[in-house]
């Protein structure tokens, strides 16, 4: 979290992190793989983002000189290729997949959170996301893409969004929904 923090300065960065972070540690578990490493991974993905912003073509690659050597290059290579479409590195793995996955999917359950009238996680149902899905007005900027990335790691998207939805809604205070 330091880390995280010393890097990026606005709180809604660090939040969709945080989320990331806490559906990779599910996925992870879910899948018998190292959680620590996963979640690890989820909180650090965007650590270069305001850094990069005017260089989406860098974003990940400054993270992962940031972390070379701090974790192992599974985690590292997950990390950069989230942002394939831009820097050209592609997904190999489940591990790369999900946690693109992961990452785009925050946005599309933090924004349908906040059509509720409490704007709160609580009363969202993984249908309610999924009916989002198709609708490209909603959260347009949304990767679908990117959310999709999980049936090409194995798992169907209606058992993948209730998967990451319930890893948020453990942490829905610290995210603020």
């Amino acid at each position: 979290m330091e880390l995280l923090c010393s890097n990026l300065s606005q709180a809604h960065l660090r939040r969709h992190c945080m989320a990331t972070a806490a559906i990779m540690r599910e996925l992870a578990t879910l899948r018998g793989e190292d959680a620590d490493l996963w979640e690890v991974a989820g909180l650090l993905h965007d650590l270069d983002f305001e850094r990069t912003e005017a260089t989406p073509e860098r974003h990940g690659l400054e993270t992962a000189a940031l972390l070379e050597g701090r974790l192992p290059e599974t985690a590292i290579h997950a990390i950069v290729s989230h942002n394939s479409e831009n820097n050209g590195v592609p997904r190999e793995t489940d591990f790369d997949r999900l946690l693109t996955a992961a990452e785009s999917v925050t946005g599309l359950i933090s924004a349908t959170a906040l059509i509720y009238p409490d704007r709160r996680l609580a009363p969202v149902e993984p249908s309610s996301v999924v009916k989002r899905m198709g609708k490209s007005g909603f959260a347009r900027t949304v990767s679908r893409e990117g959310i999709r990335e999980c049936e090409a790691a194995g798992m169907p998207l209606d058992r993948f969004v209730a998967v990451a939805l319930e890893a948020m809604k453990s942490i829905s205070d610290e995210l603020g929904l």
